[in-house]
């Protein structure tokens, strides 16, 4: 019996992977202009960065996270998400020598059990940007128009900025208490995991998509109308740069997102071809979580967005793809007891600096002839029996299908 993928993975295919470098280059181009540099961190890390790092009574915590033991017994975790890590690295690396204000970005592969559905996948891979060591609402509105700027040169269209403040530990106790009360009048139509929610932890009962809980909130207390002064003019000033950039938004006052560190900006940027599950980017700033991972109180900001979200947008807007490079040398061999002068001549021209290949299945020069045209070679180098005993090979142009005879030691020269 053939083993079959994992539930809620998938295989990146050959014939799928240009649509990936494309994207990826796009990402990298631009966010060099921003001046943001490229981080890797491991895929698994010690279970509690996460708990501390996420929140224990987040869903991602409590429900969706790859766990296990190593050898000794300590818990790992395949990581859920990426801004805990780069803190964690931002941390142990001491980054802030370096800089007062440390801009880094990351590509990788994240783990979630959750149910796979459209656009989302219990590995899935992201890219994501992190601004550590600013409280200005400059780095709030850098970021929103960074990933707009990455979507405008892949081609995306309607796209939807949904922005709000979530507060700070100072304006958000008050509120999370008038939300509490709130939310107790209302339990019989919360689900149970919000049940237990208004308990742990309030906020979380907004980002719940269940509809029993979400005709629940319709008048909840709104947390905009609760922030302290310094929260009050930092979404203000936000506001602002968003509008001096000529950037639509719209302002969520439930939307707090899934994570437990985001302190003052939340936001989250949607497409309408994705259902239900239709962001494809978020983020805001989490201004304690250096301090929860054990570093001194540091402002950051940053979003994650999902890079297969992204390529199923894009093909659901039908937007063109670059054409895969053309192929430059397609060797074909008639005698295979010349396979060793075919090979050495083909790792020559490679050296040179041409993608090149040849047939070693044995086929007829017929079938050979076939495969140069299905990889588009500009060049098809022909060793024919009689030819390489004068020394000499056959170079036919694909495109305009002249050909000629050369020197072998002229193949180069006559390539380029």
């Amino acid at each position: 019996m053939i083993i079959k993928i994992p539930k809620g993975t998938q295989d990146i295919l050959p014939e799928d992977i240009n649509k990936w470098y494309y994207v990826e280059d796009v990402i990298r181009n631009i966010l060099k202009k921003y001046d943001y540099k490229e981080i890797r961190t491991p895929i698994f890390e010690h279970t509690e960065l996460f708990i501390r790092g996420i929140g224990e009574s987040t869903d991602i915590v409590n429900k969706e996270m790859f766990t296990f033991p190593d050898r000794k017994g300590r818990s790992l975790t395949l990581r859920p998400e990426g801004t805990a890590s780069v803190v964690r690295s931002y941390l142990e690396n001491r980054m802030d020598r370096t800089s007062k204000v440390v801009k880094l970005y990351y590509f990788g592969p994240m783990f979630r059990c959750e149910k796979p559905q459209a656009g989302r996948f219990r590995q899935f891979n992201q890219f994501g940007i992190e601004s550590i060591g600013s409280q200005s609402p400059v780095a709030d509105a850098e970021i929103i128009a960074a990933a707009l700027e990455i979507y405008e040169k892949l081609g995306l269209k309607n796209l939807k900025v949904s922005l709000n403040s979530v507060g700070c530990k100072k304006c958000r106790v008050a509120y999370i208490e008038r939300l509490r009360l709130f939310l107790d009048k209302k339990e019989a139509q919360l689900c149970h995991d919000c049940k237990q929610r208004t308990f742990k932890n309030p906020l979380r009962v907004l980002d719940c998509k269940k509809e029993s809980c979400q005709e629940a909130l319709k008048n909840a207390p709104k947390i905009i109308d609760h922030l302290c002064e310094e929260c009050r003019l930092h979404f203000k000033e936000v506001k602002a740069l968003l509008d001096h950039l000529k950037i639509d938004y719209v302002i969520d006052d439930k939307l707090v997102r899934g994570l437990d560190y985001y302190t003052k900006t939340a936001f989250e940027i949607a497409s309408g071809e994705l259902g239900a599950q239709n962001a494809i980017a978020g983020g805001g700033r989490y201004d304690n979580l250096v301090d929860e991972l054990g570093g001194k109180e540091t402002p950051a900001v940053g979003f994650a967005a999902g890079i297969e979200r992204m390529i199923i947008t894009m093909e659901k807007q039908n937007l063109p793809w670059p054409e895969p490079t053309a192929f430059d040398v397609f060797l074909v061999n008639t005698d295979e007891k010349k396979k060793s002068i075919a090979l050495t001549l083909l790792q020559k021209i490679r050296k040179s600096g041409f993608t090149a290949d040849m047939d070693i299945s044995g086929k007829s020069l017929k079938s050979q002839m076939r495969t140069a045209n299905k990889v588009q070679a500009k060049y098809t180098v022909i060793l024919g029996e009689e030819e390489l005993s004068r020394e000499k090979v056959t170079v036919r142009n694909m495109e305009s299908k002249e050909q000629k005879e050369v020197d072998i030691d002229n193949i180069i020269k006559t390539l380029l």
